[in-house]
């Protein structure tokens, strides 16, 4: 493959691993500050819940992180994106309010919205449909103590098989929240205003942890205004050592406008005006969901634990967009994982294994989008669906550096479809459709480890995703048909950590089948539908991670993402370049820590390159550098206040856009201006 490596990234990178004799003298505790990166080795500036997170995950032979919330929490995080920023490879960017496009790998890259190909979820339990779509608004970045980021096949933990993998949020306990309280007013620009209180309590035999949230915003375009309000309930009640049962209850409303996206030249030259369509029908977002699980932690002797837990979720969603999608979904679910340690051959092993079942109905309805009110109902029908996981995974030390890593996951998906025909409306239809698939994905690796703690890895890892209803897209003559998309994923990759340094480089390349892309639909070309499945596709890259202590009180933080991703000999396109995610992305922040507890951080993304809108490779988006700036002051552990200027110099460019086929014969309306220059503030005070 060919890649096109831009001078500053690799001039940062090529000094950073110019110092190895300073970064070894550098004293102990001058550790890299809230790192994303896991490695063998422990940060001693983790709290010990985010220590043992990374540490379980450093037991993975692929691309994985930990994002604590001690990483944004001198900073706004409003939404995944926020969350994610700091991690190698992965794709997060915002549009409006909390709704971001998000791609691991080239995950997804055929929707405009919604998610697919990733499993993204909270304390195990799916935001994702039993379907595997799903949204990111009922996600509060300010209700997780750390973040769990699996790439690609490395989340076989959870069971998936998606060429993603899973983005895991973990809730706070009232043990794990470093305080007794928690109260937090931040906001700025376009009216924003946020509020957020937590209380935790820790008790003989028990522990409670309570969050609220409350925002509102204009937004920075027209027709972007939102609101949501979130709440968290976490009890948990201690039978003895290393046991314990746990209720968690999550709520969350969101009211938001959609301002929609619009041509590239309205883009860049009105980028806060909405699309008038969205405007003249009021397009919008409404809504609310709870979500229970009761969970369990249970060590049943010193070599073997159980981790489980039975869930429910309930949501209620009014989208007047075209038409007004007016759904209602209940999920429920069960999963249980062992994990067992020992010996086997004389030599060290530790297996996990388990299953993971999923099962959802969403009741859908459609009505004529009146200004956003309800006019005549146009469509009628109900959704179930199923999925099952059945996963294991073990480790063996065939020496006292080098790990033998083997697994797989076998999988079943069911979609039940019913419609019916509505009197007076000829576009309804009676339908009784279903279909299943059936998989298995098999895994293997080998993961080493240097006596620093320093890892090498390598794995190749067969993933599968069935369609979801939306791609299905139900007409009177049933699903459209389409194959289950595959692929098998190769990955090699280093990370480590000294005084000074840490590193986190992987390499990877999917080979896929079956790709799941948006479509013109051409009966000559054997395309029925609009989403399709594709000839052979590559996906392939770079993603790496440094962060740099360069003096006590100075850090400088990189990633750098490269992504070849192009079709592969396609009867239409031949082996052009796939578009959405850009071929470079590169993040920097250099932060500089007073003594006197005052710190300032400028920061950049930069894509250097242009990057394609269409499969026919005939319009680019153009690349961008915004410039951010963050400063603040922590009075003691108990008083924080930061300050944030987004895109210092109001550089007007294109966040994110969806794909079309040919931008000569398709609509372009597909860009999502980045928003211009903004200030936030924001004080945090812990009791």
């Amino acid at each position: 493959m060919k890649f096109m490596f831009p001078a500053a990234p690799c001039a940062l990178l090529l000094a950073a691993y110019a110092v190895p004799a300073a970064a070894q003298s550098a004293a102990p505790d001058a550790a890299t500050l809230d790192t994303v990166i896991v490695t063998g080795r422990p940060n001693p500036e983790d709290p010990p819940v985010v220590a043992e997170a990374r540490a379980r995950l450093s037991r993975t032979p692929g691309a994985v992180a930990v994002v604590s919330s001690e990483s944004y929490a001198g900073r706004r995080a409003t939404n995944l994106a926020d969350v994610l920023r700091d991690v190698p490879g992965v794709y997060a960017q915002a549009k409006w309010g909390g709704d971001i496009r998000l791609s691991i790998r080239g995950s997804g890259i055929g929707n405009a919205n919604h998610n697919r190909g990733t499993l993204v979820a909270q304390d195990g339990i799916p935001f994702n449909e039993a379907d595997g779509f799903g949204d990111f608004q009922l996600i509060d970045p300010l209700i997780a103590r750390y973040t769990e980021v699996y790439k690609g096949g490395n989340a076989l933990r959870f069971g998936g098989s998606l060429l993603g993998g899973a983005i895991n949020l973990v809730t706070p306990t009232g043990r794990t929240a470093g305080h007794d309280a928690l109260l937090r007013v931040d906001g700025g620009s376009d009216q924003s205003l946020r509020g957020h209180a937590e209380l935790a309590r820790q008790w003989d035999g028990g522990d409670l942890f309570v969050a609220l949230t409350g925002a509102r915003a204009d937004g920075w375009r027209e027709h972007s205004a939102g609101q949501q309000q979130y709440a968290s309930v976490n009890l948990g009640r201690s039978l003895g050592e290393d046991r314990e049962v746990r209720l968690i209850v999550n709520g969350g409303y969101v009211h938001q406008e959609i301002p929609g996206a619009v041509g590239l030249t309205a883009a860049l030259d009105e980028p806060r005006a909405a699309n008038p369509g969205n405007v003249a029908l009021n397009y919008q977002r409404d809504m609310a969901s709870v979500r229970t699980a009761v969970q369990t932690r249970w060590r049943v002797d010193d070599a073997l634990v159980f981790e489980g837990g039975v869930y429910s979720t309930w949501k209620d969603l009014d989208h007047p967009i075209f038409q007004v999608i007016d759904q209602q979904s209940r999920n429920y679910g069960a999963f249980g994982r062992f994990d067992w340690s020992g010996q086997a051959f004389g030599r060290p092993v530790d297996v996990f294994y388990g299953a993971f079942y999923r099962s959802g109905d969403l009741d859908a309805q459609q009505w004529v989008n009146l200004a956003g009110s309800h006019g005549t109902r146009t469509a009628n029908s109900r959704q179930n669906a199923r999925a099952l996981d059945l996963f294991a995974e073990g480790r063996l030390f065939v020496s006292d550096r080098l790990a033998v890593v083997a697994g797989g996951s076998w999988g079943k998906a069911w979609r039940d479809y019913q419609s019916v025909q509505l009197p007076g409306v000829p576009a309804s239809f009676d339908l009784a459709a279903a279909q299943t698939w059936n998989w298995f994905a098999p895994r293997i690796g080998l993961l080493w480890e240097a006596d620093s703690g320093a890892q090498a890895y390598a794995n190749v890892t067969r993933s599968v995703e069935p369609p979801n209803f939306s791609s299905l897209a139900p007409t009177a003559d049933g699903f459209k048909p389409l194959e289950a998309q595959e692929a098998v994923t190769w990955e090699a990759g280093l990370r480590g950590r000294t005084a000074r340094l840490a590193w986190d480089v992987a390499v990877y390349r999917a080979e896929l089948d079956n790709e799941l892309l948006n479509f013109i639909p051409n009966a000559a070309l054997g395309i029925p539908a609009a989403t399709f499945n594709a000839g052979p596709t590559i996906h392939q890259g770079v993603e790496a991670g440094l962060d740099w202590r360069i003096r006590p009180d100075l850090r400088l933080r990189q990633t750098w993402s490269v992504s070849d991703f192009r079709f592969d000999g396609d009867k239409v396109y031949g082996d052009a370049r796939l578009p959405v995610v850009p071929e470079h992305l590169y993040r920097a922040e250099l932060r500089y820590d007073h003594p006197a507890g005052w710190y300032i951080a400028p920061s950049v993304e930069w894509s250097p390159t242009d990057t394609w809108v269409d499969y026919a490779n005939t319009l680019k988006s153009p690349g961008y550098a915004v410039i951010s700036l963050s400063a603040g002051w922590n009075f003691g552990r108990e008083t924080s206040l930061f300050v944030e200027i987004r895109n210092l110099t109001d550089e007007r460019y294109v966040s994110n856009f969806g794909a079309v086929t040919d931008a000569r014969v398709a609509s372009t309306a597909v860009f999502h201006p980045g928003e211009g220059r903004s200030l936030f503030a924001g004080l945090t005070r812990r009791f």
